[in-house]
């Protein structure tokens, strides 16, 4: 029996790693600035992932990171708390190796998130208290004798921050032929604060000069812990409206020491920008993106007003097909009182449009 377990162990990475190998790195796609004389903007396109998003490598890591722990076997039940993105990736790799995967989920996640998790053979175990996550795959886990993934624990561990093909590794060899080679500065947001964790230790592992801002929602806890440690959790009735970034609490994985800014966004500037963008480029993008492109202005204002030239990468996180009924429904935003108007007319100002 024990041979029996590795034998589906080793086939279980290898089958991982061969997609891997079929897959391309993603883009990176450089945005000129007309406004700005030698600033130049960069986006790496995270939803040409087989799942669409960021989160496919934040999934593969996790279930390589629980296979080789022993956590995961060829009858294990897998569960994650999860908004919808890393849900979806991790559903993909479940039925890639055979095996139930229930994703734990706030009642508001938009319905093609959900209809793409049950795409890939996933089960959606809704919850009303989007902070009642975390005890609810934990009790399904040990109701069904199978293992939580719990990406907001190890998401900064299970990656390999040295390299190893991590997003970092592949921004900066991306850049290589640049002007800019090297970043003045990196931009992302922070879910698990697993991509943040990442970017931080390999920057000061290769001693990079690039320095690291992650975008935040006003209402999420990750910005009000760092400029305050003594701050875990939001006030009741804080929530973002942007998917996939933003805690009503501080993760585990949130790792702000490699941080070395934080900008807080409101929601319907993130909107905003997200529209323009979406204008700018020709296709739609998710809202989690707008949140980087705000962060990413007010940076590069600040370095053309001091004189500076030089790259500002951030992170296309998914595509905008999943929030047709939500970003992209005019109705919906007003009845969530979201004026995005106003920031799309600067950010698409900003972008050149």
């Amino acid at each position: 029996m024990p041979g029996m377990k590795r034998n589906w162990l080793s086939e279980a990475i290898r089958r991982i790693e061969a997609d891997y190998n079929r897959s391309a790195d993603t883009h990176l796609i450089r945005v000129d600035l007309p406004r700005f004389t030698g600033i130049t903007l960069y986006l790496k396109d995270e939803s040409s992932h087989p799942t669409g998003s960021l989160k496919h490598r934040l999934a593969r890591s996790l279930f390589l990171y629980a296979l080789c722990n022993g956590w995961i076997g060829p009858d294990t039940c897998v569960i994650e708390s999860s908004s919808g993105s890393t849900a979806v990736s991790e559903a993909y790799f479940a039925k890639m190796l055979g095996l139930r995967f229930i994703a734990v989920v706030p009642a508001s996640t938009a319905a093609p998130k959900l209809d793409a998790i049950r795409f890939h053979g996933g089960e959606i175990h809704a919850v009303d208290d989007p902070r009642t996550v975390y005890a609810e795959s934990h009790r399904l886990a040990a109701e069904t004798g199978g293992h939580y993934l719990d990406q907001f624990t190890y998401a900064e561990r299970a990656t390999d921050w040295r390299g190893n093909n991590n997003i970092a590794e592949s921004i900066f060899a991306q850049m290589g032929e640049e002007e800019h080679p090297v970043p003045r500065w990196i931009v992302c947001g922070a879910g698990t604060g697993g991509t943040s964790a990442t970017i931080g230790r390999f920057i000061r592992y290769q001693r990079h000069a690039s320095e690291l801002c992650v975008a935040d929602p006003v209402n999420s806890a990750f910005h009000r812990h760092f400029a305050d440690r003594s701050v875990v959790a939001l006030p009741p009735g804080c929530a973002s409206r942007i998917e996939g970034i933003g805690r009503p609490q501080v993760e585990p994985s949130f790792v702000p020491a490699v941080i070395d800014r934080m900008i807080a966004v409101d929601d319907a500037a993130s909107i905003g920008a997200m529209r323009a963008l979406s204008a700018r480029i020709g296709r739609r993008v998710g809202g989690s993106t707008g949140t980087n492109i705000v962060a990413c202005q007010s940076l590069i204002e600040e370095m053309a007003a001091a004189g500076e030239t030089g790259s500002v990468v951030t992170l296309l996180c998914d595509g905008g097909e999943r929030y047709g009924c939500t970003y992209y429904d005019d109705a919906w935003l007003e009845g969530c009182g979201l004026d995005w108007r106003n920031p799309a007319t600067q950010v698409a100002a900003f972008l050149g449009n």
